[in-house]
């Protein structure tokens, strides 16, 4: 069932088509990007506005840590 499997495969990109060879690609120019300015901006957000994400997070994890701590009981409330 499967001895003739490899031939009966399409043949690979190159070999459908003559007309496009590996050297062509290297012919066309390159596109750089453009560069972009230094706007002191991460993720389009200020530093003020990072802080209080971090912040955030920073609250929400050790909350949930600490809940995490008295449900399994590793501490007690009184």
């Amino acid at each position: 069932m499967f001895d003739n499997l490899r031939d009966d495969a399409t043949p690979s990109f190159y070999e459908e088509d003559d007309t496009i060879l590996p050297e062509e690609y290297a012919k066309k120019p390159v596109f750089k990007a453009p560069k972009r300015k230094a706007s002191g901006k991460f993720l389009g957000m200020t530093s003020m506005q990072r802080f209080v994400i971090a912040a955030m997070l920073l609250i929400a994890v050790c909350t949930m840590g600490s809940m995490c701590l008295l449900l399994t009981g590793k501490i007690g409330l009184l």
